[in-house]
Order: structure tokens, then sequence, then C-alpha cells
């Protein structure tokens, strides 16, 4: 029944770990090397007119969060100039104003915008009012018959919007569509044409006006998509081919058919975009997704901490893995050490003193402090005064060794200070009673053992993915629970102790 109950809870906790693990690295894309990149686009307008020495108003659209994308970042460049930003039908505005002024102006809008994925926020919305487009005589018939004529042949809203792009970018379009798209059908005409057919025939349609995040430009051109709204939300064509669908690069910048900057008091209006990449790290934009996606995850975690403590749990999370070492060392290969916490704490200060170096410092430190532990012995001393001694004399030792560092311009040296004193102090004595009860032998062979633990510890507690690994993707500790606990069940032989008992193996396979 116990061991069952072992296996349920391992179980449990490799299920829970894992999937919460999977969850971020599927769902919200937290990169499993640390040294992953993401791309984030700084995307920057530039207004530039001639003001006429009278009060001057320029209104300019500016992007809104996308499926794709979110706006992180704004600034607003302007001399002596108001303003106001305001939701204008379903876009975001800015307007600058200034009673009066004369000469060159310059207005900059500048923004930040990431790329991320969260649900659309355009899904089960409203019937939006269609308005008639107010076709009357040859323009009515036109219309009336190029529907008739598309909704012979389309069996929905989809198929309809196709057929009806398709017939208006016909090279050359027929007598119906000719008179719809005017003297020059140009593609905002045919887009225009298209919104006042669709809303005829009671499909509600409008364009969105955007830039491609797709490369770097200082000039960047505006393109046009056609949006129609079908079963609850709306649906992107490109204008031209009439397949559904815009492309994930694509930064919806504004919807409807006014111009991007509306200038009052100026002349001589020039709007220039200009678009950069830019590089950061890709657990930022892991982070970011996470804000917008599931913000309980990221209330409740590490990155919610203060950053003096997020630096210490750096470390700490790296103990259980420490453990887990210790454990295999000992549990299944065979190999004695002093302890269990020893070999990590030694680890821990490795860190401190670089591996070499504090392996030289610590075997120094130990050999002095066990000369001196064995001189105490004929003193007499009860157990608590001895240890009392002991760590005073790690101390002066400590000091002495790292004086005489600095004199010979070691500076590693000077970081033995940063051993566990205490550590260092059960380690001696706990060398010089297994010395005394069991020989130097044995006492050498577990001091050795301690050390080699450390030493591989302290090269995974080095490793920047592990690092990584367990600082962003904790819920990986429970795996290694799950682990340790059927370990501590493990009852097989070790890999020291196959050696040992390889003559009672060929004994009992050559008396069967």
């Amino acid at each position: 029944m116990n061991r069952l109950h072992l296996i349920l809870l391992a179980s449990l906790l490799l299920l829970g770990g894992t999937a919460l693990f999977l969850y971020k690295v599927l769902a919200l894309h937290f990169p499993l090397d640390p040294d992953t990149e993401d791309f984030i686009w700084s995307v920057e307008a530039q207004i530039s007119f001639q003001a006429r020495d009278r009060p001057v108003k320029v209104a300019v659209y500016i992007p809104q969060d996308t499926p794709h994308f979110s706006v992180v970042n704004e600034n607003f460049i302007s001399r002596s100039y108001g303003l106001v930003t305001k939701k204008v039908s379903g876009n975001r505005q800015a307007v600058w104003s200034t009673r009066r002024t004369r000469g060159k102006q310059t207005l900059y809008y500048h923004t930040v915008v990431r790329g991320i994925e969260k649900k659309s926020d355009r899904e089960n919305l409203k019937p939006p009012q269609i308005d008639k487009p107010g076709f009357e005589g040859p323009y009515l018939q036109a219309a009336e018959t190029v529907i008739a004529e598309i909704g012979t042949h389309s069996a929905d809203i989809d198929s309809f919007v196709s057929e009806l792009i398709k017939r208006l970018n016909r090279t050359p379009p027929d007598e119906n569509a000719a008179l719809l798209l005017g003297k020059q059908p140009t593609p905002p005409a045919r887009i225009q044409a298209a919104v006042k057919v669709l809303a005829q025939s009671g499909i509600a349609a409008r364009p969105v006006n955007g830039i491609q995040l797709a490369q770097e430009q200082r000039d960047a051109v505006l393109t046009t998509w056609l949006e129609v709204y079908d079963l609850g939300r709306w649906r992107s064509y490109d204008p031209v081919t009439g397949v559904e669908g815009v492309p994930e690069s694509y930064l919806a910048w504004w919807r409807g058919f006014d111009p991007l900057v509306n200038l009052t008091g100026g002349r001589d209006l020039k709007t220039k975009i200009s678009i950069s990449l830019n590089r950061e790290e890709a657990i930022q934009s892991a982070i970011e997704r996470t804000r917008l996606k599931n913000p309980a995850l990221l209330e409740f975690s590490l990155l919610r901490l203060p950053i003096q403590t997020q630096s210490v749990y750096r470390i700490l999370l790296l103990i259980p893995l420490g453990s887990l070492v210790v454990v295999l060392f000992r549990n299944v290969v065979g190999l004695n050490t002093f302890g269990t916490f020893m070999p990590i704490l030694i680890a821990l200060a490795f860190r401190e003193t670089e591996l070499l170096w504090g392996i030289v410092m610590f075997c120094l430190m130990v050999a002095l402090g066990l000369t001196f532990r064995f001189y105490l012995d004929r003193l007499k001393l009860l157990l608590v005064p001895r240890l009392a001694s002991v760590l005073t004399m790690v101390i002066i030792l400590m000091v002495l060794v790292s004086v005489v560092m600095h004199k010979l311009g070691l500076e590693q040296g000077v970081s033995i200070a940063l051993f566990p004193m205490v550590i260092l102090t059960m380690t001696i004595e706990r060398m010089s009673i297994v010395w005394e009860e069991l020989g130097a032998l044995a006492a050498l062979s577990q001091a050795l053992g301690s050390l080699l633990v450390a030493a591989l510890t302290y090269l995974m507690f080095n490793n920047r993915y592990v690092a990584h690994m367990v600082f962003y993707f904790p819920e990986l500790l429970l795996l290694v629970l799950a682990v340790t606990l059927l370990l501590g069940r493990y009852t097989g032989y070790r890999l020291f102790e196959i050696r040992r008992f390889k003559d009672l193996s060929k004994a009992r396979t050559g008396g069967s």
C-alpha cells in the first residue's frame, strides 16, 4: 500500500510539473534557450507642414492593439503644441493643436510594437449598422445587376465577397463594374466600390489601413485591406485576389476612408513612416504574452518579486538539483560523502572562488583544521568547547590565508572568507571522528567523495541553461521531487557494490 501510494504521489508530481512546463513552452512560448532573441518594432510617423500664422490643428490616427501586435510604448514629440488622444469611430486618434504659429512645423509620433498571440477582440460582436451608399439612377441599376449576377453562383458571404473582388479587379472591367469604379479604377476606388456594393446588398464592410512589419523601411507604404462582417466577427480579404486572411506581419493602423492625417491651418502636408527592427531577449516577449493571455499566472510567479529577491531565488532554486545529485551518488553510485547538505554548500561557495581555487582552499583549510583538531584531542576537551575552539581556529586560519594570498597577489584566495564557517568546522570534526573510528582511508575517501559531488554540483549550478530553466520553469522542481521520492525506495545494487558482490554472483550462477 505504501509503495502504491508513493508511485501515485510521484506520478501526480510528474504530471503536474510536466503539464505546467509544456503550457509555458507551447502556449506562452517561454524559450528553452536563454540566448533566444525576439523581434520588436519601432514605428515612427513624421508629420511636416507649413503653418500660416493662424491656429493649427493636426489630427492623426495612431495604432492600437491587434490580434498579432501589442502597442507597448508611445511617445508624442512636438514643440509648443497641446495634445489629446481620443477614440473616433473605433480608432485611436491623437490631436495636436496650437493657437498660432508660422513656418515649417514637424511633429513626431513614435511607438514600440511587440508581436503577441491572443484571441481577437473583434469576435462575437453585435452586427454593425449598415449605411446605404445612396446609389441612384444608372449606378443603382449597375450595383443591383452586379449583386444579382454574383448572387446566382455564390453560396455564402465569403464566396460573395471573393467573387465581387475578382470582378472589380478584372482588366478591362465589364460595363457595370466600370461605372461603379469611375474614370480612374485605382486600388482605393476598387475598395470603396466593394464597400458600397456590399452595403447595398446588406453586408457590412470597411477598409483597414496599415503597414507591413516584415523589414526595416525608411518610408513605409500604407496598404489597405477589406474587412467584412460575417457571423459575429470581422474577416479580412485581400483587395486584389479576394483571398481571405491578412498576413501576420500586417499592423492594422486605422479603419475607414479618412486619411491618416487631417490638417487644419497649414499647407504642404507630408507624412513619412519609418520602421526599424530591434532585438530583445525572447523571455521578455514571453512575459508580455503571459501578461496579456494569462495575467493570473504572472501575478503569482517569481517574476513579480523585487529584483533583489529574484536574485536570491536564482540561487535557492538550484539547491534541490544539488540534493538530487547527492542522492544519486550516495544511493545509486554508492559514493560516501560527509552528510547530504555539506557538498551542496561547498558547491555554492565554489561560485565565489571558482572551482580550482575553491578545491585548493578547501583542502588547505581542512588539513590545517584537522591538524589543530588532533592536537585538541590531547587536551581531553568536552564536545561543545572543542567545537567552539575549532570554529575559532577556522576563522583565524581564514584570516591568515586571505592575508597571505593577498600579499602574494592571488586575489582568489580572499574569497575564502565566503566559505561557510560552521560547515568547515563540522567537516573537520566529522572527518576526525571517522579517522579515529574507521581509519584514515575511510576519512579521506569520504572527503574526496564530498569534493567530487561538490565539484559536479558546482558545474551544474554554473550552467546558464540550468539556471534559466529552473528560474523560469520552477515547476520542474516537482519532477525533481518525484525522482527523489522514487529513489528513496531504491534497494538495488549500487555501482560501487557490483564489484564487491561479483564473486557472490558468480557463485550463485555456478550453483544453479
